[in-house]
């Protein structure tokens, strides 16, 4: 480290140094570090690559996840939502049990290890809708279905302050994450008045192709709506809508 003399004071890269500014003035340093191209051949570095390869995988796999389930995701995830996902997929693709290090991914991992992701860490599902629901996932015929008995939503569903109405939603899907392809189906209830009177019994209902081999999965989600002059305004903070993976089937 050199400390940087004369008029001009520089900060940034210039060939092999760095330029740079601390609160005891202005320095400068060599570049150091290892470079790509050993990285990339020198087989001291054989577990960084087999770690950077499969860190890559995840990366891939956490974004098509989220590509999968934006229609609903849009509006309830948190900012935190990629690199969550991602480092769960990480631990996916460690489960794989076939292949080896550097070569391990999501097909051969475990996928189950998804279920009960939250979207959103702001609102997590089990303490906003506290009704309880029964779920199927039939591969053979590609249903998946969601049922509600009837139940009191000013009692079972803590709403933010200013909504008046809520929607239930979920989604089934199977996804290559080997072709990075994804089939989706999603079901909405209509928009549902948070009062003390029981609803009618709930069911959603979606549909993938019958007999997929892909990995199956569901997800639940309540979205917060206001109701003003007789129109449905979705809140302005989404930090209170929540989104879940309930169920996974890994695949065949």
């Amino acid at each position: 480290m050199a400390r940087q003399k004369g008029i001009l004071k520089l900060e940034g890269t210039i060939a092999e140094y760095t330029f740079y500014k601390t609160a005891k003035g202005y320095f400068a340093r060599e570049k150091g570090g290892v470079s790509s191209a050993r990285i990339a051949n020198d087989p001291n570095f054989r577990r960084t690559r087999e770690n950077c390869s499969e860190f890559g995988r995840a990366g891939k796999a956490g974004k098509l996840f989220r590509t999968t389930f934006r229609e609903l995701s849009v509006h309830s995830s948190d900012s935190s939502i990629s690199n969550r996902l991602t480092k769960l997929m990480l631990k996916v693709i460690q489960a794989d049990a076939t292949n080896v290090r550097g070569q391990r991914n999501v097909i051969d991992g475990e996928a189950e290890l998804l279920k009960n992701f939250e979207f959103n860490n702001l609102s997590q599902l089990n303490t906003t809708l506290l009704a309880p629901y029964t779920v199927t996932m039939n591969r053979v015929t590609g249903i998946m279905e969601i049922a509600f008995n009837s139940f009191i939503p000013e009692t079972m569903i803590k709403a933010p302050e200013g909504a008046t109405h809520y929607k239930l939603q979920t989604a089934g899907a199977a996804i290559d994450f080997e072709n990075e392809d994804y089939e989706i189906d999603i079901a909405t209830s209509n928009e549902q008045i948070i009062n003390a009177v029981n609803t009618a019994p709930i069911t959603l209902t979606t549909n993938v192709t019958a007999a997929t081999t892909r990995p199956l999965f569901m997800l639940l989600g309540i979205e917060f709506f206001q109701e003003v002059n007789g129109k449905m305004y979705p809140l302005k903070n989404g930090n209170f809508n929540a989104l879940k993976v309930i169920e996974v089937n890994g695949g065949v």
